[in-house]
């Protein structure tokens, strides 16, 4: 079973991932695609592995996750990837078009293959205005194309608001 879930900042999309996770039953192995930049998102990155529980696995994939994933996916396992925005944002931000291009393909291609349960958290960013900065819009626009082409791949989608999840699709 493939799962996407979205939401806002603080939305509790995590929690709700993690979660999901802990009620597989299944190994679970933690993908991180963040990098910390700054002391403010390493708090965050820290608050985020104070949660997590001793026994998962993690992996640190900030720019090659269709290899992670192809590497690591099994039927005896349950990937956990937090967060698809920030995969897309290091991308965008490495400002190689053709990386950027290959990755996502990459990611695209491999999801339908993989084995086992995996789980994407991604921020949900284009509810509100559109951004001044030509950079923003562009990954406002990429967010919202990236969370259209996994959300077909995937079984189940969910939107998180308040903590409270809103179930989008769901075909498992």
């Amino acid at each position: 079973m493939k799962q996407l879930i979205l939401g806002g900042v603080r939305s509790g999309k995590s929690q709700l991932a993690e979660q999901a996770a802990k009620d597989s039953g299944l190994a679970v192995t933690y993908i991180a695609t963040a990098l910390s930049a700054d002391a403010e998102m390493q708090q965050r990155i820290d608050k985020h592995c104070q949660r997590r529980p001793d026994d998962w696995a993690v992996l640190e994939a900030p720019y090659a996750l269709a290899a992670c994933l192809q590497q690591h996916a099994a039927s005896e396992c349950c990937l956990l990837v937090d967060c698809l925005t920030s995969w897309l944002t290091n991308l965008l931000c490495a400002d190689d078009e053709q990386q950027f291009e290959q990755e996502l393909s990459a990611l695209l291609d491999v999801l339908p293959t993989l084995p086992g349960q995996i789980i994407f958290v991604s921020n949900e960013t284009s509810m509100g205005v559109v951004p001044m900065g030509e950079l923003t819009r562009r990954f406002c626009d990429e967010a919202g194309l990236l969370h259209q082409a996994i959300a077909q791949r995937c079984d189940k989608v969910v939107l998180s608001i308040a903590g409270l999840p809103q179930i989008l699709k769901d075909e498992s």
